[in-house]
C-alpha cells in the first residue's frame, strides 16, 4: 500500500461515496476524518465526523447501509430501523411506499431533506424522556398505540447548532493542553452523542442538519465517547455481599499520553530489518524509548507534527528520506498501547531470570523433581497487562510446566521393543500431536510428522547459503554431541503468520532431532494411575494461599530490582505491590425439585444423598434390557444386577431382571457380533449394558458405533474395575441407574426457572488433536418448560475451525421438536456458546448470530427474543475469598460483575462449583446479544440455575448444563464415532 495515499476500501474504486469512509488506522490528510481509529485523529481540513456502525455521512444523495457492507445511493425516501425498534415515518405509520432499510443501529429519516444517523451509544431524541435512565441491554420499544411525532417533527423540536471550529466547547479530558481542536477530531469510535445530554461536549454540540444520536446495540456496550457522563450499568444486585480478591494488580500510568506516528520511507524500503536499523540510527531524535513495527511508531514524547530524517541504504548507498508524521495522541491506557506494554513486561521477566517457554515464563532453577515418575515440574507465571472496566491491570497466574525426563528417542525405543513389526505406525500414533521442548533453547514445538528418510547425518542450508549437517550444527552452536546417528527426524510445521508490516509470510517446516527433544505433559499411562496423579497434583493444584504467596513474591522481586523499575519507568508504568481486593456477591441458593419433594441446596451444593432416596421426576421402566460380559466377570455382574434391584425402588425406577449374555472371550468382534444378533432377535430392546475389562478404546469405539449409528439404542459401558469394590458398589449402582434413566429419556431433577416459554441452548466445538479429523459442533436444546427434556444434534466442519456454520440446521430442528412437545414455539431463546476466545467475539457476533436470526424466518410470523452468551473457561482470572488479609477459596455462587469485566460487553465472572482442591477458577460469561431485555440479575441467576442441571453429577458444575451436554455429544462424535449419530437418539441423553 502506498503510504502517501489515504487508505480506502479495497475493491470499491467505482464507488466514490464509499471511498470517503476510511476505516484504517492510518492518517488521512486530504479528506474529512470519517475514521474508526480508536485514538485521536490529529488534524483534518474540515469538520470531523466520527463514523460509528450504520452511520451515514451527509451528502446530496441519501445513503442506506446494509449491515457493515457498502452503502448504496437511493433515490426514494427511506425508513430504517434498528433491531426491535419501530420507527414512524413522516405520515405517522409505516406505509408501503417507503423503503425499509434495516441496518444495525441506523435510522434514516423518511424525509428527504434532514437526515438522522443513529449509531450506538445514546437514545434517539424523542423516543424516550431524557430524564429516564435506560437499563443495560434494553432495546427501546415504543407502544404503537401512543401518538408519536414523526422523525421530521422530532428533528424540528430538537434542532441544535454546532459551534464552528474555534468556538471552543468545553471538553474535560487529559488532552486539554495538547492543542487539538475537538471539532476536527473523531473521538473514540464514533460521533459524540447528542440527544442523551451527554456531558459537557454532548450537551453543547449543535449541527446544521439534524441531531446525531446513538442507539444501544443488544448486548453490546455503547461506543465509548470522551466526555460521556452516563456510565454503562451491568452490575446485578441479588445476593449477599462478600469481599473477594483476584490475581490482578493495579497499574498506574505516569505518562500524560502516548503519541502515534506514521513513518514513510522514500524511496520505499522493503526490508523490515533495514527499516528498524534506519530508525535506530535516529534515536537522538526519537529517544531511546520506542515501539516500532515497520510503519507505525509509538513514543512517550511529543515530536513536531512532521519530522523529516535522512538515512543511507547501505546496500546501494541510496539516500532515503524518512518522514515521521503524527497521526494520533493516545491516552496511556489505550488498547493500542497494550502490545508494547506487554513487550516491556517480557523484558522485566527476563531481567528476573525467568525463561520464556511458549507464552509463559518459568524458573528451571526451582524445578520440582519427581524421580519415581521420571518427571520434573517447572513453576512459573502467565502474565499479561490488560485494560478492564476498573482500569489497567497486571494479570498474574501461577502456572506449571510438566516435563518428562524421557526424550522422544527414549519413547521410540520403548515402542520398538513393544511392536517391532508395526513400529512406524505406533510411533506416528503415539507422537503426532505431542508437544516437545528442546532444552538447548527452551522452545516448544508440536510434532506434525516424522521424516523417516532423514537422519542427523543429513545436511541443510543455513541462512548464509552454506551447507551443514545436523551433527555439526549442534556441536558448533550448542556444544551438543548427537549419539544416535540413524534416528529419524521430527517435523514441525509452524502456523502461517505474517511478520510485522505484513510483507513476509513465515511458512516451511522445522526439523528436530528426537534425541534432543523432550516430551512435555502428563503421559497417558500416568493419567490413569490414581496414585501418580495424586503425587503430581499436590505440586500443581496450589491452594489460594500458596497462589497469592507466589504472586506477592513476584511483585516483591520486581519492586526490589532497580533494572526492572527502570525498564517500567521508561513507559511510565508503576505496578502496585498489592493484589486487587473488591466487593462481589454470593447468589441465593437454589431449590432442587424432584417428583414429590424439593429442598434447598446445602453450602457445598451437593444433593447426592437426596437423589438416592427420593423418586426422580420421571422414570422409564426397564422391561427389556441386556447385559453383555466376558465369562471371567460373571460374579461381578451378578452382584451388580442384584444391587440394581435393591436401590431402584427408592429412586422410583421399575426394573426387570436383564437378559444376561455371557461372551466366550473379550475380543472386540465377539462383543459386536453378539450385541448385533441379540438386537436382531429382540427388536424391542431398550438398553445395552456392556461390562469391559481394562481401558480399551477400540472396544468402546466399536460398541458406540454399533449402538449410536448402525443399530440405534441407548448403551452403557462399565469397566469391571468400577464394580469390583463391594463397599462402594451401592453408591456406584445408584449413579449408574441415574445415568441409565437419563439415557432412556427419564427426568432426574430440575430447578425453578420463572421465565416461561423459554428454550435454553448449549453449543460447543470439539477439535481432533491430530488435526486429521473434522471438527465437531455439539448442539443441545431444551424442549419443555421445566428444562428436563433435551434435543441434541451434531454437525461436522473443517478441521480446527471454531466458528460454526451449521447453526441454522440444528436450531430449526430443535424448534420443530419444541413445537411437537408444546404445540407452540418458544418466546425466548437463550444460547450458551462455549469455546470462544475474546478475539473471536466479533466474529461470533457477525457470523453466528445472523444464522440464528435467519432461522426464525423459516417459521411464519415468528420473532422470538434472543440472548447469546459466550462461555469462557480457559481464562487466567482467579478469585479468592478475603478475611483479615488471608486469602481462601470463595464459596459456590460467588459472582463478580465489575472492575475486571470488559469495557465493551455485558459480562460477569461466576464461580458456580465447589472447589475441593486448588484455587477458585471462575467462568467468564459475555452477553454478546440480548433482545429479551434480560437484566444483569436475570442473566446471572439463570446462568447459575443452569449449572445445577447436569444429571451426571448431583451438584453444581463449572459451566451451564446445556454447554456440558453439548461438549459430551461433540466429544463422543469427534473422538469415537467420527460420524453423525442416528436421528432416533436425538431426544435422549445417550451420550452421558
Amino acid at each position: 500500500m502506498d503510504p502517501n495515499k489515504p487508505p480506502g476500501l479495497p475493491g470499491v474504486t467505482g464507488m466514490p461515496w464509499l471511498q470517503q469512509l476510511g476505516r484504517g488506522r492510518g492518517f488521512q490528510p486530504e479528506v474529512p476524518a470519517v475514521g474508526r481509529g480508536r485514538g485521536l485523529q490529529y488534524s483534518t481540513e474540515g469538520l470531523g465526523i466520527g463514523r460509528a456502525r450504520g452511520f451515514t455521512t451527509p451528502g446530496d444523495t441519501p445513503l442506506v447501509q446494509f449491515g457493515r457492507g457498502a452503502t448504496f445511493p437511493m433515490s426514494e425516501p427511506l425508513t430504517g430501523f434498528a433491531r426491535g425498534l419501530p420507527v414512524p415515518p413522516a405520515n405517522g405509520g409505516l406505509g408501503r411506499a417507503e423503503v425499509l432499510g434495516r441496518a444495525r443501529g441506523m435510522l434514516l429519516s423518511a424525509a428527504a431533506d434532514p437526515w438522522v444517523g443513529v449509531a450506538r451509544g445514546a437514545i434517539l431524541p424523542g423516543l424516550e424522556p431524557q430524564h429516564r435512565q435506560t437499563p443495560p441491554c434494553e432495546t427501546m420499544i415504543q407502544d404503537p398505540k401512543e401518538e408519536t411525532p414523526s422523525l421530521t417533527e422530532q428533528v424540528a423540536t430538537k434542532n441544535v447548532d454546532v459551534p464552528t471550529p474555534g468556538q471552543g466547547a468545553t471538553l474535560v479530558s487529559m488532552f486539554r493542553g495538547v492543542g487539538i481542536d475537538p471539532f476536527k477530531t473523531s473521538w473514540g469510535r464514533g460521533a459524540p452523542p447528542v440527544g442523551r445530554e451527554a456531558g459537557d461536549l454532548g450537551a453543547q454540540l449543535k449541527h446544521q442538519v439534524a441531531p446525531v444520536g446513538v442507539i444501544s446495540s443488544p448486548g453490546r456496550r455503547p461506543e465509548e465517547v470522551m466526555g460521556s457522563s452516563e456510565p454503562f450499568h451491568k452490575a446485578g444486585t441479588k445476593g449477599t455481599p462478600v469481599t473477594v480478591g483476584s490475581n490482578h494488580i493495579p497499574i498506574c500510568c505516569k505518562n500524560e499520553a502516548v503519541y502515534q506516528y506514521h513513518v514513510t520511507f522514500s524511496p520505499n524500503v522493503e526490508s523490515m530489518a533495514m527499516r528498524f536499523g534506519m530508525m535506530k540510527d535516529h534515536r537522538s531524535t526519537t529517544g531511546e524509548v520506542v515501539a516500532f513495527d515497520g510503519s507505525i511508531l509509538y513514543l512517550p514524547v511529543k515530536l513536531k507534527d512532521v519530522v523529516s530524517l535522512k538515512s543511507v541504504r547501505r546496500t546501494d548507498n541510496q539516500e532515503v528520506e524518512i518522514t515521521v508524521q503524527m497521526t494520533k495522541i493516545l491516552p496511556p491506557n489505550s488498547d493500542l498501547c497494550l502490545p508494547f506494554y506487554n513487550v516491556v513486561l517480557r523484558r522485566v521477566m527476563k531481567i528476573l531470570g525467568l525463561k520464556l517457554v511458549g507464552r509463559n515464563h518459568y524458573d528451571p532453577d526451582s524445578a520440582i523433581i519427581l524421580g519415581k515418575h521420571r518427571l520434573q515440574v517447572w513453576p512459573g507465571y502467565a502474565t499479561c497487562i490488560k485494560r478492564t472496566d476498573g482500569g489497567l491491570y497486571l494479570s498474574v497466574d501461577v502456572t506449571h510446566k510438566v516435563l518428562r525426563n524421557d526424550s522422544v528417542l527414549d519413547v521410540m525405543k520403548v515402542l520398538y521393543e513393544q511392536s517391532k513389526e508395526s513400529f512406524q505406525d505406533e510411533c506416528t500414533k503415539e507422537l503426532i500431536g505431542s508437544i516437545v521442548i528442546t532444552r538447548y533453547n527452551n522452545r516448544t514445538y508440536r510434532i506434525d510428522d516424522i521424516e523417516w528418510s532423514k537422519s542427523p547425518k543429513d545436511t541443510f542450508t543455513m541462512f548464509d547459503g552454506s551447507e551443514t549437517s545436523f551433527v555439526d550444527y549442534y556441536s558448533k552452536n550448542y556444544g551438543i554431541e548427537i549419539k544416535e546417528m540413524d534416528q529419524p527426524l521430527l517435523i514441525h510445521r509452524p502456523k502461517e503468520r505474517s511478520k510485522p508490516g505484513g510483507k513476509q509470510i513465515i511458512t516451511g517446516q522445522v526439523l528436530l532431532v528426537p534425541e534432543l527433544s523432550f516430551m512435555t505433559g502428563i503421559p497417558e499411562k500416568m493419567r490413569k494411575d490414581f496414585r501418580a496423579m495424586k503425587d503430581l497434583t499436590m505440586h500443581i493444584n496450589v491452594s489460594a494461599e500458596q497462589h497469592t504467596h507466589s504472586i506477592k513474591q513476584l511483585l516483591k522481586n520486581i519492586a526490589g530490582n532497580a533494572e526492572t523499575l527502570t525498564e517500567l519507568n521508561r513507559w511510565g508504568l508503576d505496578i502496585s505491590t498489592v493484589l486487587l481486593v473488591t466487593h462481589g456477591r454470593i447468589l441465593p441458593q437454589e431449590t432442587i425439585c424432584l417428583q414429590s419433594s424439593s429442598y434447598v441446596t446445602s453450602s457445598d451444593v451437593s444433593w447426592s444423598r437426596e437423589v438416592g432416596r427420593d423418586a426422580c421426576i420421571s422414570c422409564i421402566p426397564m422391561n427389556i434390557w441386556a447385559v453383555f460380559y466376558p465369562r471371567r466377570c460373571a460374579d461381578q455382574v451378578e452382584e451388580l444386577v442384584s444391587t440394581f434391584l435393591k436401590v431402584a425402588g427408592p429412586m422410583g425406577l421399575r426394573l426387570e431382571r436383564p437378559n444376561r449374555v455371557e461372551l466366550r472371550d473379550d475380543r472386540t468382534e465377539t462383543y459386536v457380533k453378539t450385541i448385533h444378533s441379540q438386537l436382531s432377535r429382540e427388536p424391542n430392546m431398550q438398553l445395552v449394558v456392556c461390562i469391559m475389562t481394562g481401558n480399551r478404546d477400540d472396544l468402546y469405539t466399536a460398541i458406540k458405533k454399533l449402538c449410536c449409528i448402525k443399530s440405534p439404542i441407548p448403551s452403557q459401558a462399565i469397566n469391571v474395575r468400577t464394580i469390583s469394590q463391594p463397599q462402594k458398589l451401592r453408591s456406584v449402582a445408584q449413579k449408574i441407574l441415574l445415568q441409565i434413566n437419563s439415557k432412556l429419556g427419564g427426568e432426574l431433577w430440575t430447578v425453578n426457572v420463572p421465565l416461561k416459554h423459554l428454550m435454553v441452548v448449549g453449543v460447543d466445538v470439539h477439535h481432533d488433536t491430530s488435526k486429521k479429523s473434522r471438527s465437531v459442533m455439539g448442539f443441545v436444546a431444551s424442549v419443555n418448560s421445566s428444562l428436563t427434556r433435551w434435543y441434541s444434534r451434531v454437525t461436522f466442519q473443517a478441521p480446527n475451525e471454531e466458528i460454526i456454520s451449521g447453526f441454522k440446521l440444528c436450531l430449526s430442528a430443535a424448534l420443530q421438536k419444541y413445537y411437537e412437545v408444546n404445540h407452540n414455539l418458544p418466546e425466548k431463546i437463550v444460547v450458551y456458546r462455549d469455546g470462544v476466545s475474546d478475539g473471536q467475539l466479533k466474529m461470533v457476533e457477525l457470523y453466528e448470530i445472523p444464522q440464528l436470526l435467519t432461522c426464525f424466518q423459516t417459521f411464519p410470523s415468528y420473532e422470538p427474543k434472543l440472548v447469546f452468551i459466550v462461555v469462557q473457561k480457559r481464562i487466567s482470572t482467579t478469585l479468592y475469598s478475603c478475611s483479615a488479609d488471608r486469602f481462601g477459596t470463595p464459596p459456590p455462587g460467588t459472582i463478580l460483575d465489575h472492575s475486571l469485566t470488559h469495557s465493551d460487553w455485558m459480562d460477569f465472572y461466576l464461580m458456580a462449583h465447589q472447589i475441593r482442591q486448588g484455587c477458585g477458577l471462575p467462568t467468564h460469561y459475555v452477553c454478546v446479544y440480548n433482545t429479551a431485555n434480560l437484566s444483569p440479575d436475570h442473566l446471572q441467576r439463570l446462568t447459575y440455575k443452569m449449572c445445577h442441571l447436569y444429571w451426571n453429577w448431583p451438584g453444581t458444575i463449572r459451566v451451564p448444563a446445556p454447554c456440558k451436554y453439548a461438549h459430551k455429544v461433540a466429544y463422543l462424535c469427534g473422538q469415537y464415532l467420527h460420524a453423525e449419530p442416528a436421528i432416533q437418539l436425538s431426544d435422549k441423553l445417550y451420550f452421558l
